[in-house]
């Protein structure tokens, strides 16, 4: 990965291609520490190929290498909400963080949303990732009215 940040200006917005898989893997085991191939394999076909009006699997692409992606989804009705914007994941190439791709990658997802109608986007990170919490928050995210709750299965 180069030490410089990609121009804002040389990055491109688009829709993830089968092409661009490869760097979208390595680009979350670098951020994530762990390979996934599978994983996004399946988000690729689930999100990638079809139902592109309430999905999206998008990409920030410069100089012909993946530097970031977001995906997200419209969910109607859950426990009687209306149709919302759900962002479920999003990684950035550190050395484009401070180049705006994060924010450029949320915009475009945010546009999505609002041509399917949708005016709320939500989404959940753990209270320890302040990277990523700190990110939503300076686009204008803010704690929700709901309750995230669990229950350990072991």
């Amino acid at each position: 990965m180069s030490a410089h940040p990609p121009a804002t200006a040389e990055v491109a917005i688009r829709p993830v291609e089968a092409a661009d898989l490869d760097g979208v893997i390595a680009l979350d085991a670098a951020i994530t520490g762990i390979a996934k191939p599978d994983y996004w394999y399946e988000l690729f076909h689930r999100y990638g190929t079809r139902g592109r009006q309430q999905r999206f699997f998008l990409v920030a692409v410069a100089e012909g290498a993946v530097v970031g992606y977001i995906l997200g989804e419209v969910r109607d009705w859950e426990f009687g909400q209306p149709p919302c914007g759900w962002v479920f994941g999003i990684g950035v190439r550190p050395d484009g963080r401070l180049a705006g791709v994060g924010a450029r990658l949320l915009a475009a997802i945010l546009a999505g949303f609002r041509r399917a109608g949708v005016t709320k986007v939500r989404t959940l990170t753990s209270r320890e990732n302040n990277l990523v919490l700190s990110f939503f928050r300076s686009q204008g995210m803010m704690a929700a009215p709901f309750i995230p709750l669990e229950l350990d299965l072991a």
